[in-house]
């Protein structure tokens, strides 16, 4: 479970509706990915999402155990 304040959980979450829509066009073949998996995609976004949270201030004050 992550702990996000909510501006680091709206971008995550603009992240995933964007490449979520980009991958059912994909599926549709609307638009091509030039052969990038699924699961490729989710470990950079999910990358992205810790990364992001490492160097938030307000999800680091968030972090259980976390001294103040």
């Amino acid at each position: 479970m992550t702990h996000m304040c909510s501006g680091c959980s709206r971008v995550c979450g603009w992240l995933f509706l964007i490449v979520g829509i980009l991958f059912l066009l994909d599926n549709l073949t609307a638009w091509s990915f030039w052969g990038i998996q699924w699961y490729t995609v989710a470990f950079i976004l999910f990358g992205i999402g810790a990364i992001g949270a490492s160097k938030c201030s307000d999800c680091q004050a968030m972090m259980p155990g976390r001294k103040k």
